[in-house]
């Protein structure tokens, strides 16, 4: 088997995640600095921005996702997000897309899809490397409601677009098993 099929079947949203790594921490940010640049990128614009959080800021992060909430969104849920290790937010840099737009005008109305896109692949690239590691990890979108309110935290520059959070730990508890779906309904073949 293609070891990325091995790699992608081993990704799953772990939930129940501790506040320890199987690896260092060094490890987890050179597989996410590997992945990162590893990753394309329409017009090799290399839009994506990625902050790991780890430490004391992982507790502060969770506790200012679960105040600008104001209670909305149960405090277990959030706890859950917080037992973990670290976080990693993924965001894409507004000016970068901006940049390509007046570059090349007549794909404008594109930059912003193909950012996130790349940021999709991202996501799931590091996710699948995480898991590599031993380390669960789930992926949140809590955003546009915390945008403001992370940003603030962890001094992120205005023009980042926040898109994604994945929490990061070691693994709790395997989730249970996936249903076999039947593939044939969502891919056509046409020769």
């Amino acid at each position: 088997m293609m070891q990325i099929v091995s790699s992608l079947k081993k990704r799953r949203t772990y939930y129940n995640i501790k506040k320890e790594l199987p690896v260092s921490i060094e490890n987890v940010i050179e597989i996410v600095e590997e992945i990162t640049e590893l990753v394309p990128d329409a017009f090799n614009m290399k839009s994506s921005r990625l902050v790991i959080v780890y430490g004391e800021m992982q507790n502060k992060l969770w506790d200012k996702i679960y105040d600008t909430f104001g209670g909305k969104v149960p405090r277990e849920k959030i706890d859950s997000f917080l037992a973990g290790y670290g976080t990693i937010l993924y965001f894409y840099d507004s000016k970068v897309v901006s940049d390509m737009q007046s570059k090349f005008p007549t794909y404008a109305a594109n930059f912003p899809v193909w950012a996130n896109q790349a940021s999709g692949m991202l996501q799931l690239a590091v996710w699948s490397g995480l898991r590599e590691l031993e380390i669960g990890a789930s992926l949140q979108h809590y955003n546009p409601v915390i945008d403001k309110a992370v940003k603030e935290l962890l001094n992120i520059p205005e023009e980042y677009v926040l898109i994604a959070q994945m929490p990061f730990g070691a693994i709790g508890e395997e989730p249970a098993q996936k249903e076999k779906e039947d593939i044939k309904k969502r891919v056509t073949i046409i020769s």
